[in-house]
């Protein structure tokens, strides 16, 4: 037994384009051709969005330099976010859809965005993807005076959620730069792949499963693990005090919805302040992908309050 899809999104579902399933790393690049048709250029952007100004900028991490999309409003309101775009590890672009949608809430907030293109397994395993973010985070931090910034959260969402949230770890352990906040949108926090949430949406068609995710986890960590660290999979963190107040959401059926809940309790429990939502009936990235949704549109607009209050926006 599952929870059931939210009505609305089952029958939208049924008339998106089917998607490969992801069942080997042999399945990769087939996701990652079909992925490319979102990825936009820069110029693209720009016209898409004529009230900001948008430039390429690189960081540099342990394993080379890392591209970064940085987004400048006309008048900026000192606030900004650092982003991190998802697609379980292995697929993505920081010039992708994901990117899209993001801009339109920095239009409303007027925010200025910086998109990292981390490094994707298995071609980088872990340390480097979370390195790259890492890197990134820096980068930002030390430009921030010329980017208008000052005051800063880190956001992500699926992958990008859970790399948004090892990242956080990494600045409170390495004494890295203050953050604000932290976004956390139906984050990949556990590579145990086991709660009753992943067990319940076990060969999904159509849908992020447990066998994909299974996938995403073996080619960020490999088949055979132990000791698992907490910037790659932040649910084995042992300590969570000392973190950003964090906004957490996930939809009621999909595979993540257990360990988001719990990481969300886990931070209560160490004394740290998190907004929860479950939204009934919500699939992985529901939101993107039928964005009209009923359901999609009260998850997007739950956002925007959260992020005005963290960052004292009017």
């Amino acid at each position: 037994m599952r929870p059931p899809f939210d009505p609305e999104l089952a029958a939208a579902l049924e008339k998106l384009p089917a998607k490969v399933p992801l069942r080997s790393l042999q399945d990769i690049p087939v996701r990652r051709e079909a992925g490319a048709a979102d990825v936009r250029t820069v110029a693209e952007l720009a016209d898409m969005f004529p009230g900001f100004t948008f430039t390429e900028r690189f960081a540099t991490g342990p394993a080379g330099e890392i591209p970064l999309l940085v987004v400048s409003p006309e008048n900026p309101s000192g606030a900004g976010l650092y982003y991190l775009h998802g697609g379980g590890m292995i697929v993505g672009h920081h010039l992708g859809a994901d990117t899209v949608r993001l801009l339109s809430w920095a239009a409303e907030l007027n925010l200025a965005i910086v998109s990292a293109g981390y490094r994707l397994a298995p071609e980088h395993p872990h340390p480097t993807p979370v390195e790259d973010c890492y890197a990134g985070l820096l980068w930002t931090a030390e430009h921030a005076a010329e980017l208008g910034i000052d005051r800063l959260a880190i956001g992500g969402v699926s992958a990008g959620g859970g790399l948004a949230a090892a990242t956080v770890l990494l600045a409170r352990d390495r004494g890295g730069p203050d953050l604000a906040a932290q976004l956390l949108i139906y984050p990949m926090l556990d590579d145990r792949n086991d709660s009753t949430s992943a067990r319940q949406f076990e060969d999904v068609a159509g849908v992020w499963d447990r066998e994909a995710n299974a996938v995403g986890w073996t080619a960020l960590l490999g088949e055979h693990r132990e000791d698992v660290s907490p910037y790659a999979a932040p649910a084995r963190a042992t300590d969570l005090s000392g973190l950003p107040p964090a906004f957490l959401d996930v939809g009621s059926a999909e595979v993540f919805r257990d360990e988001v809940v719990a990481y969300a309790n886990r931070l209560w429990e160490a004394g740290g302040e998190a907004e929860l939502h479950v939204w009934p009936g919500g699939y992985h990235g529901f939101d993107g992908r039928v964005p009209g949704a009923a359901l999609s549109q009260a998850a997007m607009k739950a956002r925007l309050p959260w992020l005005r209050r963290v960052l004292s926006l009017p």
